[in-house]
């Protein structure tokens, strides 16, 4: 197994793979002209996990400038437990990291505990004191 900087090329695999492992969490932020652009934004810092010849596990991730954010971070129920999520996180975070920013945010679903305890487990933890409000700008 093998993890690289995701590519748009890999798109179609990539949103196929999150079509089975976070549909509820995907949006027309997920698209592929919004994904170019967010990987051209943060270029390398987004990763694929590549297994028997195809994409197992990804994570998209990149920075504002102040804070790293971690999104999508997913591998296909058949790959897991083998710590290839792990290992997608560290290299993500190593990448942030490297690019000066200092602290790393993860978006949660209330009801997903597997992801709850994945992320506490590998040193992440939950906050109380903010909530998260979003807006439409009316795309």
């Amino acid at each position: 197994m093998t993890i690289r900087p995701m590519t748009l090329d890999d798109y179609d695999e990539v949103f196929a793979m999150w079509q089975i492992t976070t549909k509820r969490a995907l949006s027309q932020a997920d698209e592929k002209t919004q994904i170019a652009r967010y990987l051209r934004r943060n270029e390398g810092m987004s990763q694929v996990a590549v297994a028997d010849g195809k994409i197992v596990g990804t994570v998209l991730a990149g920075h504002d400038g102040r804070r790293g954010f971690i999104h999508h971070m997913a591998v296909l129920p058949a790959y897991r437990r083998r710590r290839i999520g792990h290992m997608l996180a560290e290299e993500a975070i190593r990448r942030i990291t490297a690019d000066g920013i200092d602290k790393t945010h993860i978006f949660c679903y209330q009801n997903n505990e597997t992801g709850q305890q994945f992320w506490n487990d590998f040193g992440f933890r939950k906050r109380d004191d903010v909530f998260v409000f979003s807006y439409d700008n009316g795309r």
